[in-house]
């Protein structure tokens, strides 16, 4: 069904109302477990019945933020949750655009800071515990089934997971699919994926703990923007998923992250059911992220040289423009898949 399915102009259009959609946004920050072995900075988008004064969160000196209500009250009504997954040195800022369209349509939006793989905690002990990560989602899930304080009542039968490069793989480990060390490795000595493998020491790529089940069955639906590692993920666990999923992928390769050879491996082994591919032609592995200001690539080239990359997108249309048809696709698709619309 989702892999040939067709999103129709009408269809797309309605899915702003589809799970009812919000003037007013909240956002808030908190942390879990502070005196542990891994504690969690998480930030939540959510609706809000409040009309306090919006600031601009998630701001910095390269990219763009977006306007919320800080610590409002969460609206009363239950709603549905997307957790998201930044990539590998990223944080919540990555997504945010993405974050404030979906709680603008009535979900509530939560995104933890990975630890060892965040732009604010890069150890090297903790990112070489890459299966940490999946579970990592699973604790804010924990969190805010928990504490309706925080964003509003979670409809714990509607929970989506989206992640960006190294997120892409974390939120498909988390519906399921299991990762092979030794397939990776092999497939590592073929150089099909250099940039991937690259990694290899630093994610602990070897380490048997990243074959164990990652899957949290309360995650409904996923989607996958442009991810990396994909490859090592056995084809047999991909062939049995069954939790819809969406899997986009960057058409402009910026390097060591082809389509075909990551994005489209899952693509060619999930099922036809339950699994749909995207490719958007002139979008580049960056065009996920964040709206970059306007002298922002040669401000980060100038300060961190080879990765003005980061606010560069591959054709004629501008990165709110890609944006713009990834929150189109990314709406049509979770309303069928966890709204059941």
């Amino acid at each position: 069904m989702f892999k040939s399915m067709l999103f129709a102009p009408g269809f797309l259009l309605i899915t702003a109302l589809a799970a009812h959609s919000a003037d007013a946004i909240g956002f808030r920050e908190t942390e879990i477990d502070q005196g542990g072995t891994r504690p969690l900075h998480i930030s939540m988008w959510y609706p809000t019945d409040d009309d306090d004064k919006t600031e601009v969160v998630g701001e910095n000196r390269a990219f763009l933020g977006v306007p919320a209500i800080r610590d409002a009250k969460p609206a009363s009504m239950k709603r549905p949750l997307v957790v998201l997954s930044h990539g590998y040195s990223g944080s919540w800022r990555n997504l945010n655009w993405l974050a404030i369209e979906l709680a603008r349509q009535g979900y509530i939006v939560a995104a933890p800071d990975h630890p060892g793989t965040t732009t604010f905690n890069m150890d090297p002990v903790q990112s070489e515990s890459l299966w940490e990560r999946p579970h990592d989602l699973s604790r804010v899930i924990d969190l805010l089934e928990g504490d309706s304080t925080l964003a509003g009542k979670i409809d714990a039968g509607r929970i989506a997971a989206i992640g960006h490069s190294l997120g892409g793989w974390t939120v498909t480990a988390l519906a399921g699919a299991r990762f092979d060390t030794k397939r990776f490795e092999k497939d590592c000595q073929s150089n099909t994926s250099p940039h991937a493998c690259a990694l290899k020491n630093e994610l602990g790529l070897s380490r048997p703990e990243l074959e164990k089940d990652m899957r949290d069955p309360r995650v409904r639906a996923f989607v996958s923007l442009d991810l990396g590692l994909a490859r090592g993920f056995t084809p047999e666990s991909l062939a049995v998923l069954q939790v819809p999923a969406l899997v986009i992928a960057a058409g402009i390769d910026v390097g060591g992250l082809p389509s075909r050879l990551e994005t489209g491996y899952l693509a060619d082994h999930m099922p036809d059911t339950s699994s749909s591919y995207v490719e958007i032609p002139d979008a580049m592995h960056f065009s996920f992220m964040g709206l970059c200001k306007r002298d922002a690539a040669a401000l980060i080239e100038k300060e961190e040289p080879g990765n003005g990359v980061a606010c560069k997108d591959g054709g004629v249309r501008n990165r709110e423009a890609i944006h713009r048809e990834v929150a189109y696709r990314v709406s049509g698709f979770l309303t069928e898949a966890i709204l059941g619309r």
